[in-house]
């Protein structure tokens, strides 16, 4: 995957191309336009944890440099975690990219202006907001509850997910979230969902202070009830502390909702997405 296969992906107007950029880092093509979100696209959790609880060594290299992503049109953060809102990667992007505009709750717009980004291309984003991004493409906030919610006292959330609408298509992207009432009923109908699979589990709260996300039982059941499209789950990959076996993933399936459309990605795989 490179800056020229990409922008070299012809589409049909009703087609968006979906690009797995690991853990849950995606890049959506809608007619002419990008949208990055959660890129995590350098080594930063591994120099800032040595030496702490958890090694955290990647699985494999980003598929795209950011410096490549002069192209993109609009950046989301769901949440303030470095492999959600990455200082080398956004800082990277603001030097190369001069019409970028970023987006993300509170914690994540506190802290960007650190990262190179011009205050004048920062909006913040509220829970059941919808920003219209273009013509034909919106995007609406939802909350995340990341292993619960965490209400931001301005009547939002610290860590929020989001519903992309490319004119008749939605695609879901859930941040790091675990389930909670109401949110089935928020993402009813979506063609396309995104979601971590990597659970949660003592040990790793506790312990290593890793805070959970849907296991695949949860993913795939609110995908069943929700009527998802095609569920493509992610976060099970990148690092052996938080990873499982997405054969797990697949029996799941099998088991709970075995017509239920999904694809397991490679890194830096493209997936056209289309009614």
């Amino acid at each position: 995957m490179n800056k020229k296969m990409i922008l070299d992906t012809n589409l049909l107007p009703e087609q968006a191309a979906l690009y797995y950029l690991g853990q849950v880092g995606l890049l959506i093509q809608f007619r002419g336009k990008f949208i990055l979100v959660d890129g995590y696209l350098s080594d930063s959790v591994d120099r800032m944890s040595a030496g702490g609880p958890v090694v955290w060594k990647r699985n494999y290299l980003w598929p795209v440099r950011p410096s490549e992503l002069d192209f993109v049109d609009y950046v989301f953060c769901t949440h303030a975690h470095t492999d959600h809102a990455d200082p080398d990667t956004l800082s990277a992007i603001a030097a190369v990219n001069r019409k970028a505009r970023f987006f993300g709750p509170a914690p994540v717009c506190e802290i960007l202006p650190g990262f190179g980004v011009p205050k004048d291309r920062i909006e913040l984003i509220r829970a059941d907001e919808t920003m219209k991004l273009d013509d034909d493409i919106s995007a609406r906030a939802i909350p995340a509850a990341h292993e619960e919610l965490h209400p931001d006292g301005e009547g939002s959330y610290e860590e929020l997910g989001y519903i992309f609408s490319l004119d008749d298509l939605k695609v879901y992207h859930s941040g790091d979230c675990c389930p909670y009432d109401g949110l089935i009923e928020r993402v009813k109908g979506c063609d396309a969902a995104l979601m971590p699979i990597n659970g949660k589990d003592y040990f790793r709260t506790n312990v290593q202070n890793i805070i959970g996300c849907f296991d695949s039982v949860e993913a795939i059941t609110i995908a069943k009830e929700a009527g998802i499209g095609v569920l493509l789950p992610g976060h099970f990959d990148l690092y052996n502390c938080n990873m499982v076996n997405p054969a797990y993933f697949v029996d799941c399936i099998q088991r709970i909702a075995p017509g239920q459309k999904y694809h397991i990605f490679q890194p830096g795989e493209r997936y056209i997405l289309q009614k």
